[in-house]
């Protein structure tokens, strides 16, 4: 037997085998190097292994350099909304303000600790949540247009947000003011679960213990209306002042907001943001087709509810801090997924571009047109050709 023979007999793999393994022809066959060097990886999308001791993680470095340039922007983002939220300041004096320092005056200490830092933070909570909830229906429903608020979520926290408001008259103090700080988030939060319990349950075939995806954007666009008109007769039924009042927040707004808000929102959204990111490797099979997950050993029957569970959790947050900002929960997660060329939308770097575009669009709203508007305007303003491009996009693949 020859010396090749020999090599080919002892590694186990022919010439037919390895062009198949590696998909290199004898005519056009890589360098030896880069063969065994950078292939297996490059099938992974850039995947690197990184080892620190005994411990070995694999790190896409385009990832690395994604999240690193939108953590700048959200960075920059909350520094003009701190600069130029009002009277314009100085950054260095922002960010003196921000660490303390006794040599900024009192009332420099004021403005951007006590008045805009609550509002700049309620745009990074209330854009992130609605960003991961939006990522996390997209990819269970393994359709971008299956977002919280199309799926009558967020119209279902208005149901129970706008109730509380007028009907109990918050805003006023005393019994009225606890209704708003305590009432407001338990109610939208009630109204959000309702709401997405509904649709999961009309939209999963048991038979085929399945869950279709238009059917299911169907139902949410019938449960968005219905919990629209129901918002409509409410406002109805308070005075000029409170139904004025709520349908400022139905637009989505952060004027106003105070820690006393703020706070409590935070709490609530970092142990929900720690649960979905523990959830990642169920997101990232809930991408594959029923069949395909369920070998990949998916628990369907645990992991859709649960997951849809979380993004109605998120969606409820953000919506009780900001009110129904719209399409955040649209455009976020498509821009996420885009600009880092994954499977599904990365839950950090989706919550990152949630919370930058949010500030953004509440800078350019509140301080930087002539007239001062809600910052769902300007998502909405923005955010609407997403989704005409969308379904624009699915009637060219449909005929």
């Amino acid at each position: 037997m020859s010396a090749p023979a020999r090599t080919a007999a002892a590694g186990g793999t022919t010439a037919a085998e390895g062009t198949a393994a590696g998909g290199t022809t004898a005519q056009g066959a890589r360098p030896a190097s880069r063969a065994t060097g950078a292939g297996p990886f490059a099938r992974l999308g850039g995947t690197r292994p990184v080892r620190v001791g005994a411990v070995s993680v694999l790190v896409r470095p385009r990832a690395v350099w994604v999240g690193a340039a939108a953590l700048a922007v959200l960075a920059a983002a909350v520094l003009g909304h701190l600069s130029l939220g009002g009277r314009p300041l100085a950054p260095d004096q922002v960010l003196a303000a921000l660490a303390g320092d006794p040599a900024v005056p009192a009332r420099v200490q004021l403005m951007v600790v006590e008045f805009r830092l609550p509002r700049t933070l309620a745009g990074i909570v209330a854009g992130a949540c609605l960003a991961v909830a939006g990522a996390i229906t997209q990819t269970v429903a393994r359709n971008p247009l299956a977002t919280p608020e199309i799926l009558g979520v967020t119209s279902g926290a208005s149901v129970g947000a706008v109730g509380i408001l007028v009907l109990a008259g918050a805003g006023h103090g005393g019994a009225s003011g606890v209704a708003e700080s305590v009432g407001m988030p338990v109610a939208a939060a009630a109204g959000a679960l309702g709401v997405g319990c509904a649709v999961f349950l009309l939209a999963y075939r048991r038979a085929q213990q399945s869950l279709d995806s238009m059917r299911l954007v169907l139902v949410g666009l019938g449960a968005a209306g219905l919990a629209t008109s129901l918002t409509t007769w409410l406002l109805t039924l308070g005075d000029v002042s409170n139904a004025s009042q709520a349908l400022t927040w139905m637009m989505g707004s952060l004027n106003g907001k105070d820690f006393s808000a703020t706070l409590p929102a935070l709490a609530a959204a970092v142990p929900l943001m720690v649960l979905a990111a523990a959830c990642g490797r169920w997101l990232v099979l809930s991408s594959f087709d029923d069949d395909t997950a369920r070998g990949l050993g998916l628990p369907l029957g645990r992991s859709r509810p649960l997951l849809l569970l979380l993004a109605v959790l998120l969606a409820a947050v953000g919506t009780v801090l900001a009110g129904p900002v719209a399409f955040v929960a649209l455009v976020c997660p498509l821009a996420a997924r885009s600009v880092a060329r994954a499977v599904v939308p990365p839950l950090g770097l989706t919550a990152v571009v949630g919370a930058a575009f949010t500030v953004a669009c509440d800078l350019l709203a509140g301080f930087a047109l002539p007239q001062s508007l809600p910052v769902g305007v300007v998502t909405t303003v923005l955010g609407a050709p997403v989704l005409i491009a969308l379904v624009a996009r699915s009637q060219r693949r449909s005929a």
